[in-house]
């Protein structure tokens, strides 16, 4: 199989799909790989480690998606790359299409098959985008914690605080990977972490994390109730490959305190809260009704080395299965099909 890693260029996105050491791995079983140059440069991965372990270094992202029958890559295809792309491709990366109509209509008119690490599928979990989501929750407490800082326009709360002091509230919605790594950190911290989950067995496990972490069945009057005493309010609701359900309204967003903060995770599947808009790190926040909006689209690239490393690991098993011809056959990988010759395969988005 002819396999191409194309640099990222979504606004500062530093990783890249595969290390050296896994593209050593498909070289290893007689697959040609090709990477555009600098690919690898923002997560600390010169050319030239690629190139001594067998790739084929290209100049060009054309040059890549010319070369190659798999692209493998990071996020989805930006504007510029879509017209690269061949029918007769395989595209592997993160998609979030329930959040991008226009670009599922690119895809859909290309005619390739779409596979999405979001909704590859393993005994019920999703062991492509569990990585990241891990990055995304610590990610969100260590810029929720920042942003709470006055100079950034926040209330001046340590999360934490100190000796006879209030401690930060931090309000969770969703104690799944995202929302478990974000209550860890809140809870590290020693801010007030108060978790919404409808799970009874993993509220008791998020509860275990520490005596400052609360557990509750997310009923309406009771997120009502703990929005409006939050400092930091993250959102990490997922349902796979849909869009995700708004559980706090405009008007609720309303009552919030004063330079608190939302960090909404779930920003690639459109967003938990209703008030969340996607952003990039180049301009990251924005304010409405004097709380602070933080919505990047691709928040463990800010990371690249760990979520490069951490996201490798997990994908090569896959890569290597896509290579075989009977990849179909495989039941995580065709969990993953989101498009198909021109016909739109996952449910969720039909």
């Amino acid at each position: 199989m002819k396999i191409g890693i194309p640099r990222e260029i979504k606004i500062l996105e530093g990783r890249i799909a595969l290390t050296p050491l896994a593209v050593r791995e498909l070289v290893k079983h007689k697959h040609q790989v090709f990477v555009e140059k600098n690919a690898g440069l923002l997560s600390g991965y010169p050319d030239k480690e690629y190139t001594d372990v067998g790739a084929t270094l290209l100049d060009s992202a054309k040059a890549v998606y010319d070369s190659a029958e798999l692209i493998v890559k990071v996020k989805e295809p930006q504007e510029s790359e879509l017209k690269y792309l061949r029918k007769e491709q395989l595209l592997f990366s993160f998609l979030h299409l329930a959040a991008e109509p226009d670009l599922t209509k690119e895809l859909l008119n290309i005619g390739l098959t779409a596979i999405a690490f979001e909704t590859v599928s393993v005994n019920n979990q999703l062991p492509l985008l569990a990585p990241m989501s891990d990055i995304a929750g610590r990610i969100a407490l260590q810029i929720g914690a920042q942003l709470l800082h006055q100079p950034q326009g926040g209330r001046g709360i340590l999360l934490g605080g100190t000796a006879g002091t209030e401690k930060g509230n931090v309000v969770i919605l969703g104690g799944g990977v995202a929302g478990s790594g974000a209550t860890r950190i809140a809870a590290a911290l020693g801010a007030n972490v108060l978790v919404f989950d409808p799970g009874r067995d993993k509220r008791e496990q998020l509860e275990a994390i520490g005596q400052n972490v609360t557990a509750q069945p997310p009923l309406e009057q009771d997120i009502e109730q703990a929005v409006k005493q939050a400092d930091l309010l993250i959102g990490a609701v997922l349902i796979p490959g849909a869009i995700a359900p708004h559980l706090v309204s405009a008007d609720l967003v309303k009552t919030m305190k004063a330079g608190s903060v939302i960090i909404d995770i779930s920003v690639d599947q459109g967003g938990c809260i209703e008030t969340t808009r996607p952003t990039t790190y180049a301009n990251p926040t924005f304010v409405w009704e004097n709380v602070i909006h933080f919505g990047v689209t691709n928040m463990p690239g800010a990371v690249p080395r760990t979520a490069t490393q951490a996201l490798s690991a997990v994908l090569l098993p896959f890569v290597l299965q896509l290579c075989e011809p009977d990849w179909q056959s495989d039941t995580a990988l065709a969990s993953g099909i989101n498009l198909e010759n021109g016909a739109i395969i996952l449910p969720v988005l039909r």
